[in-house]
């Protein structure tokens, strides 16, 4: 019934006043109740049966702990960002730093502030197909914002589940055959014949060993053994935002592995070793590069710490000399890429081991990865003229060939 004491909009037009506004009207019936913390909470109904039964639901929940104060959940994406955050586990600085950024450029300006509470799941499901651009980077920015709604449903349940949790992502647009296959050796030899002097034996080395270029660019002189013609991989030199600094573990735990040299790797580091007068002494990760890059087996021209931006400018002009350099659009950033890439050469490695009949066990662990299936279907490509061998095989050459194939 309308009251002059009510605040409430329906009392309000009824009996103008400048009472204080309320959001609901006090009704003939209010439900009293305590939640855990035992503050005093109330919410009233117009009959005595629904306030009878909201009191039973919320005592039945307090005495199976499923209880959650609606007012936690009313906090914005951004101040609960500011409370999670900074509870999390230390990561590497790439990780973290790719996911302040996912935060800053994806996540705030979109749902900073929205009310936690207020997130659903088909205006989620709309802004990561349509306003987030790249596989990717769609990935990783839900993976972002499915941990902060999973530890909003954890703590003290701000919110009753998480609406990123069905949230699906497309699947990555597929790339030509020709896109993704490395490189023959014998174009490799081209390639190396139109590199600067200088830089000849790290080409080399990396079609030898394998290596990830970070890995390569930070090996040490203490870490290479060529009486047993092997090295191991203990460190990688890494960058972010612009700025180089070691990481005092590679990629995974895989990484840490022993590779073979063959003769041609060794001798790529005896020239290196030779020029620079190596030192095989061991410094702290944390010491300059001015100090640390005395122990490199490969550096730059200058002498100085050898950087993936610097080698790019001679690998593409030889890419294009050698007659090899093709443009492809990348279909999920939609940018230009030359074509072959610096880590196609641990490709080439990959391919030559299948080829010389390398156990499938034995070359990922020369890789460095922690499951098999990765060195068969990502590293190990099949032959350019796949066809025309399985076609002699269908075919002999004494028996004529009676039709033709054609590509429709």
């Amino acid at each position: 019934m309308p009251s002059k004491a009510c605040g409430c909009q329906r009392c309000m037009e009824k009996y103008p006043g400048d009472r204080k506004r309320r959001r609901d009207c006090t009704g003939m019936w209010q439900a009293r109740y305590r939640d855990p913390a035992g503050k005093q909470c109330a919410k009233n109904f117009e009959k005595k049966k629904d306030a009878e039964a909201f009191l039973d639901e919320i005592r039945t929940r307090v005495r199976r702990r499923t209880y959650n104060d609606p007012k936690r959940g009313e906090i914005t994406v951004s101040q609960w960002w500011d409370l999670w955050w900074p509870s999390q586990p230390k990561r590497a600085v790439t990780t973290t730093n790719r996911k302040l950024s996912n935060w800053r450029v994806h996540i705030e300006p979109r749902w900073g502030k929205w009310r936690l509470c207020d997130l659903e799941y088909i205006e989620l499901q709309n802004w990561i197909t349509n306003e987030v651009k790249g596989h990717h980077t769609r990935k990783k920015a839900l993976e972002l914002l499915n941990a902060m709604l999973r530890a909003a449903v954890k703590d003290g349940k701000r919110i009753p589940f998480n609406p990123a949790a069905e949230v699906e992502i497309e699947a990555p647009p597929k790339k030509h055959a020709d896109d993704v296959r490395p490189p023959t050796r014998e174009q490799c030899a081209l390639i190396r014949e139109h590199m600067p002097q200088y830089y000849r034996p790290l080409v080399v080395f990396l079609e030898q060993t394998g290596l990830r270029w970070g890995e390569a660019t930070g090996l040490r002189w203490e870490n290479v053994d060529l009486k047993a013609q092997h090295l191991k991989v203990k460190e990688v030199l890494s960058e972010d935002n612009g700025r180089l600094f070691r990481k005092p573990a590679p990629k995974s735990v895989a990484g840490f592995r022993t590779v073979p040299l063959t003769p041609a790797a060794v001798e790529a580091i005896q020239t290196m070793v030779n020029r620079w007068q190596t030192h095989a002494t061991v410094t702290p990760i944390s010491d300059p590069f001015d100090v640390a890059a005395q122990e490199l087996v490969f550096r730059g021209p200058q002498g100085g710490v050898l950087t993936r931006h610097n080698f790019r400018r001679t690998w593409v002009p030889a890419i294009q000399e050698a007659g090899l350099a093709r443009k492809v659009r990348n279909p999920e950033t939609g940018r230009l890429e030359w074509w072959p890439r610096v880590h196609d050469l641990r490709h080439v490695f990959a391919t030559w081991l299948k080829d010389m009949g390398v156990k499938e066990k034995e070359a990922q662990a020369i890789l460095g990865h922690d499951r098999g299936s990765k060195v068969t279907w990502i590293y190990q490509h099949t032959p350019e003229d796949v066809a025309a061998h399985v076609l002699a095989m269908l075919v002999p050459e004494e028996e004529p060939v009676v039709r033709t194939l054609r590509a429709v």
